[in-house]
């Protein structure tokens, strides 16, 4: 085996046909959750929306809740997926800076807590791009 090659055993995994599909699922599931969580805690998720100054609160809430339900489905389903990606990026982003501010915070343990939460989203935004590309690959191959 040469260095770039795949392994063997990682190529049988990433061959297996559940795989991307457990991996979107693993991409999406704290949308799902967070949606669920709000959905049965309504006035909670009111509550989290004025916490950030979101004004409406009730209509940033359902819509939160929407935007976590929807775009979990368009990915999941590969209808739309590069909607569904889209919409959890650009909320991922939007969130990030909402929340995770952390070029407002003087530096010390909630700074960089907030840097290490504010880079994990990127990530995310990041891992939406990447199943959006291989999703649009794999359609015009």
């Amino acid at each position: 085996m040469r260095s770039r090659e795949t392994p063997r055993f990682v190529a049988t995994i990433l061959d297996w046909p559940p795989t991307a599909s457990l991996a979107r699922l693993a991409l999406v599931s704290a949308y799902l959750l967070g949606a669920v969580v709000k959905a049965a805690d309504f006035p909670g998720a009111v509550a989290e929306q004025a916490h950030f100054g979101m004004a409406p609160p009730a209509f940033w809430a359902v819509l939160t809740i929407v935007v976590e339900i929807v775009g979990p489905l368009l990915i999941l389903t590969r209808r739309w997926l590069w909607l569904g990606a889209g919409m959890l990026g650009v909320f991922t982003l939007l969130a990030a800076i909402k929340a995770n501010a952390f070029w407002t915070m003087p530096a010390g343990q909630d700074r960089f807590m907030a840097m290490n939460a504010f880079v994990e989203h990127i990530g995310l935004i990041g891992g939406f791009v990447l199943v959006a590309l291989l999703d649009r690959r794999e359609r015009v191959a």
